[in-house]
């Protein structure tokens, strides 16, 4: 075991940890204002701090505009960048302020500060610089949750303007949820055709059910789009049956997205089902018809409380799943349809803030392991071993 155990270490665990460590690990203000948080270790963010604190950033900020001019770094503005995230504004003032002080200029530094940007004057440039001083922080953390911290310490909500993700959060557990209880509306009676049928049939319904593994998601997602599109598939039948007077919105909504993400997800809630019902003995519900219960009384008392075991593994499949879904809503959604994968994605490849990107994973992945501790609560994983 040990060879496998060190794989999956270096190859799964390992790699996935150091990216989920980028939600709370902070170096990008540290290394360009160390003087600047050391004067400001001992702030206790109620009012401007004093003097020290107004030539460590003079001095500070000296210093990394000569660095990043010798060796064509951007420190600057990657410090910049950073603290912009936390208050709007940073990224032009922090690269103007490090401009006009290389200047030398007389009097204090506080002054000379001051007459660059009256911003200085205020607590909040100072307490985002303090925040973000590492080597951790719960930043990136609490913006996902759209709260922050103040230059005391404490929590506040952000702005309504800035308050997205917790909309986003329950959108996708919305969206996750609709499209298991449609999985398991059309997967339990698919899995009780397949477990009832002659044996001769089950092949052939069962080639069906697996029939989307076979293809990728990508070109069943394009399938998708092919088909309901204003020229699709979909519109040129009704508009030749007459049955529409001109083409419909089928694509850019929620419910392409949903219907998309019932078709690639639902082989994973018939087959639990399905081995679940195989594995029943059916002379358990013949027997309650035979003392005179009606068949779906006998379903209901007898075969359905008997398959849960598997009903319960596919909704959980099916839930979890559609949680991580990006490729689908990215396609066939609108801008109200997406979900946080894509955001995920937003942060990591468009504006490369690998600090949100990681801090929504970790989102998602604490509403995975939320509906995980619910399920073992509720149902218990060894029921779901029996399925």
């Amino acid at each position: 075991m040990a060879p496998l155990l060190l794989f999956l270490l270096g190859v799964f665990v390992l790699p996935i940890g150091a990216f989920l460590f980028r939600a709370v690990q902070e170096g990008e203000v540290a290394p360009v204002l160390p003087r600047t948080l050391a004067a400001l270790s001992a702030w206790d963010g109620t009012a401007p701090p004093g003097e020290p604190a107004f030539a460590a950033l003079v001095e500070d900020l000296r210093e990394a505009r000569a660095r990043d001019q010798q060796a064509g770094g951007g420190g600057i503005a990657r410090a910049a960048a950073r603290l912009n995230a936390d208050l709007p504004g940073f990224r032009s003032l922090l690269p103007m302020t490090a401009r006009r002080v290389a200047q030398p200029f007389e009097g204090g530094a506080r002054a000379a500060v001051l007459a660059i940007s009256e911003e200085w004057g205020g607590i909040a440039p100072w307490g985002a610089i303090r925040r973000a001083g590492g080597p951790v922080s719960d930043f990136n953390l609490l913006a996902v949750l759209d709260l922050k911290r103040d230059a005391t310490g404490s929590l506040a909500t952000a702005p309504p303007d800035e308050a997205i993700f917790r909309a986003i959060l329950w959108r996708t557990l919305w969206m996750g949820l609709l499209a298991t209880l449609i999985c398991l509306g059309v997967g339990y009676p698919l899995a009780w055709l397949i477990a009832t049928a002659p044996p001769r049939a089950v092949p052939w319904l069962m080639a069906g059910v697996l029939l989307p593994f076979w293809t990728s998601l990508i070109v069943r997602t394009a399938a998708w789009m092919v088909l309901l599109q204003r020229e699709g598939v979909v519109n040129a039948a009704l508009g030749a049956l007459q049955l529409t007077s001109g083409p419909l919105p089928l694509l850019f909504n929620r419910g392409a997205v949903l219907l998309a993400m019932v078709h690639i997800l639902l082989p994973f809630m018939v087959l639990p089902i399905y081995a679940s019902l195989k594995s029943l003995d059916w002379r358990l519900p013949r027997a309650a018809v035979s003392l005179g219960a009606a068949p779906a009384l006998a379903f209901w008392r007898v075969t359905l409380p008997l398959s849960l075991p598997g009903v319960g593994a596919g909704c959980l499949l099916v839930f979890i799943q559609a949680l991580g879904f990006y490729v689908t809503p990215a396609l066939l959604g609108g801008a109200n349809d997406q979900m946080l994968p894509y955001f995920v994605a937003f942060y990591a490849s468009r504006t490369v803030n690998w600090g949100m990107a990681a801090a929504l994973s970790c989102l998602i992945l604490a509403a995975v392991a939320v509906i995980l501790a619910v399920y073992g609560r509720l149902v218990g994983f060894s029921r779901m071993r029996a399925a």
